[in-house]
């Protein structure tokens, strides 16, 4: 007696014989994640921009608040220890050392979240006021869009821990994509860093 095929079943079987391969798939989600980087680069460029532009005395010195340095490159630098965890939980994927790439990935979210509490937690606090005209729209406006990406780069090390068991060492374009965007944003902040702690001369507000 044949098989009856109903249209639903056709339907999904032309689709399951359309799919792309699996390599093929990657590389179009990774030109699609690097566009999307490259034009987020013109919003940082932005701030930046206006930074240099607003942040000046009447002579036209650059200048910038007195700011915690302290914090600043603590900050900084647990940051940046983040982003070597990353890396690491995604060669330890890449070899199938599940055990490892745990460990590294939660170690990477724990420094993500210790970065937040220092830049929103504390260094919100300090000097620099919302009210406090340029000083505090380019300061608060910079941190803030900064601490917007660290907040959804941490959602996404959340997700692709949950689902840790959905990678292998063959397929796993979820760890390796949140990895990009995690050094994607560490590496904006090494640039919003200098612009707000180290360059210019410091002047006290108020």
């Amino acid at each position: 007696m044949a098989a009856v095929t109903t249209p639903e079943a056709e339907t999904h079987e032309a689709h399951h014989d359309h799919e792309l391969p699996y390599a093929e798939r990657v590389r179009n989600n990774r030109l699609g994640l690097w566009l999307f980087c490259f034009s987020e680069i013109f919003l940082f460029v932005a701030f930046l921009a206006a930074r240099f532009y607003l942040w000046r005395d009447a002579d036209g010195t650059v200048i910038r608040p007195e700011l915690n340095q302290l914090l600043g490159l603590a900050t900084t630098s647990v940051l940046l220890i983040s982003s070597g965890f990353m890396a690491w939980a995604e060669a330890a994927m890449a070899a199938g050392d599940r055990k490892t790439f745990s460990r590294a990935l939660i170690m990477t979210f724990l420094l993500g979240l210790a970065f937040l509490i220092g830049v929103v937690g504390l260094e919100w606090r300090g000097e620099v006021a919302p009210g406090d005209g340029a000083f505090g729209a380019i300061f608060f406006g910079m941190t803030g869009i900064h601490a917007l990406h660290v907040v959804s780069g941490l959602l996404l090390i959340a997700f692709v821990w949950f689902n840790r068991n959905r990678y292998t060492a063959e397929e796993h374009w979820g760890v390796e994509a949140t990895a990009i965007y995690w050094h994607y944003v560490d590496v904006v902040w090494v640039f919003f860093y200098p612009a707000l702690y180290l360059i210019g001369e410091a002047v006290h507000i108020g």
